[in-house]
């Protein structure tokens, strides 16, 4: 009787509803809801890097990237998702969310700092317009470099009396040096010849700024920095950094569906370049 009267005080319908109520709150643990995020944002991030793989010809493979990151993201999410970081030590847990959120917090600091002169305008009357490279190709400049090139193009339309420098060599991929297809490019828009000067030697960014100072005066004459408007924050800074005491910004597009990784490339360029003490 006794045992009957226990059996009764917790009906076996009512200890199901418990134990069903008790198990779906586990599933919805903040781990498994962040870990379905990161799925997502893996699955997007290897979406994106197919994408640039198969409707946009890059000069570089950085765009691969993207694909490394979204396994990555999958991996992690699909860890918490499957609560497998349960048995992991607090201290690594630590050590990995503080790295993240250093590196998140890096991240947006930086696209911050690159967003200031995405507008870069400069005035008239230069002594120098500076372009930088980027990629030539058989039938001609890239679209990032054809946007710097019709931007310059405009301002010496507007500024008959400033020279152009073009810098930039011949990588392995490319059919002449850039300088050389800039200036083929500048004298079909109708720009004089004698206007134009060639850097054939600079393979970076770094080096577009330190040879290309070698054909003017760093101290005295004014300089129109001509690149895209993800590139003009370190551009500049590089360029003071290598000088340039009168120096100022002049902005071209980009490609909207390939800002992403442009902007990503650019963070990563600017904490390098941080690094190594070139601002």
């Amino acid at each position: 009787m006794r045992r009957r009267k226990r059996e009764e005080l917790v009906p076996y319908d009512k200890t199901k509803r418990v134990i069903y109520v008790y198990r779906r709150g586990k599933k919805r643990s903040a781990g498994v809801v962040v870990g379905g995020f990161l799925l997502c944002l893996g699955v997007l991030c290897l979406l994106y890097c197919l994408f640039i793989f198969l409707f946009v010809r890059f000069g570089s493979w950085f765009f691969l990237t993207w694909g490394v990151g979204g396994l990555a993201l999958m991996i992690w999410g699909g860890l918490l998702r499957g609560q497998r970081t349960e048995s992991m030590p607090r201290w690594l847990k630590f050590c990995w969310g503080l790295l993240v959120a250093v590196g998140l917090t890096a991240l947006v600091a930086v696209e911050g700092l690159i967003l200031t002169q995405f507008g870069a305008e400069a005035q008239p009357g230069a002594d120098y317009c500076v372009i930088l490279g980027a990629q030539i190709r058989e039938n001609g400049p890239s679209d990032v470099l054809k946007r710097r090139l019709d931007r310059a193009v405009v301002y010496l339309r507007q500024n008959p009396d400033t020279q152009v420098i073009v810098s930039g060599c011949q990588g392995s991929n490319e059919p002449m040096s850039e300088a050389r297809g800039m200036y083929d490019y500048l004298v079909a828009a109708g720009i004089a010849p004698e206007r134009i000067h060639l850097e054939e030697a600079s393979r970076n960014t770094c080096e577009n700024l330190e040879l290309s100072g070698n054909l003017l005066n760093r101290q005295a004459d004014s300089v129109v920095l001509v690149t895209n408007n993800f590139h003009m924050y370190r551009a500049l800074h590089l360029a003071a950094g290598a000088g340039y005491e009168h120096v100022q910004g002049l902005s071209a597009s980009s490609y909207p569906w390939t800002l992403p990784n442009n902007m990503l490339r650019e963070f990563m360029g600017v904490v390098k370049d941080f690094l190594a003490g070139h601002f």
